[in-house]
């Protein structure tokens, strides 16, 4: 649903400018105004919907930075409607919803039929007598895995509510810092209503060879001086616990990389895999034995 379209105003339209659209539209469709006209109920109900949304500033950001389509997989209807005041804006507009019914500038006619269906009618469970009950506060819980289990995927069972053993999915190749979703595991409602949800925070435990750069995986590769200038064969180990052998080419620089196709952490989605970057430390010891000092000042003297 177009949000603007349906009040009829453009993306920059003030705040003052989409609430008179709404009144307008709201004023024009609501029910007692047309009995028994289905079209102008669902304009009506349209309205409302957009209205709670582009009145208040934290869902207009995020409607206008996502869009319609990326807007509804982050919003629910109940989600859309919760903490909007249209019950306080119908008042101001002389729309009072109470026990006597709908009633505007005085008079007596009964709205109240309009609002008890499907869970809030026209105004989604947002004003009125049936207001659903406020959802339970979300909570986050921190997540430690290993790289080991980021290139498998692998699963956990966490305490929900304190006490409620929760088993869960931890997909391959997830990244430090995503969330997953364990919809209503978190706080119970003290009103009733629905419970809130417990999101996961994942975060990697720190690796005593590899370092994780996206997919990739960074494993230093300490060779002496003679190796770096002639060239030698080494081992590096995977995360799987083997062993490559590596061809250090002559001439190798220090803090310079290798890349081993396809050796890394698998994509989260697909079956691509990063790749082991094997980084070239070379080694200058800090203490000579004098037939070494002997042999390196030949070596400065022969211009190396």
């Amino acid at each position: 649903m177009d949000y603007y379209q349906k009040l009829g105003v453009d993306k920059t339209a003030s705040a003052t400018e989409i609430k008179k659209a709404f009144r307008k539209i709201a004023v024009k469709y609501h029910p007692d105004k047309n009995p028994g006209d289905k079209a102008a109920e669902d304009k009506f109900k349209e309205a409302n919907e957009a209205y709670a949304v582009l009145s208040d500033p934290e869902k207009k950001q995020q409607y206008d930075t996502y869009g319609e389509s990326g807007f509804s997989q982050r919003y629910s209807q109940e989600d859309i409607f919760r903490g909007s005041n249209l019950g306080d804006i119908f008042k101001e507009f002389g729309m009072n919803f109470g026990g006597g019914g709908f009633q505007q500038g005085g008079g007596g006619s009964s709205f109240d039929s309009f609002f008890s269906q499907g869970g809030g009618g026209g105004c989604g469970g947002g004003c009125g007598t049936h207001q659903a009950a406020p959802k339970g506060q979300d909570t986050t819980m921190d997540l430690w895995v290993t790289l080991e289990e980021v290139a498998t995927g692998t699963e956990r069972t966490v305490a929900a509510n304190g006490t409620e053993r929760v088993s869960v999915k931890i997909p391959k190749g997830i990244e430090a810092g995503k969330k997953l979703r364990l919809t209503g595991k978190g706080q119970q409602s003290p009103h009733g209503g629905q419970p809130g949800n417990l999101y996961l925070r994942i975060n990697i435990q720190p690796h005593s060879e590899f370092a994780r750069q996206g997919n990739n995986l960074v494993v230093k590769c300490p060779v002496t001086f003679s190796e770096a200038v002639l060239g030698t064969t080494v081992t590096v180990p995977t995360l799987e616990g083997g062993e490559l052998n590596v061809k250090i080419p002559a001439g190798m620089q220090t803090k310079a990389k290798l890349r081993l196709k396809g050796k890394g952490l698998p994509q989260q989605k697909g079956s691509d895999r990063g790749d082991i970057l094997v980084q070239i430390v070379v080694d200058i010891p800090q203490e000579l034995s004098e037939e070494q000092i002997k042999i390196v000042e030949e070596l400065q003297g022969a211009g190396l």
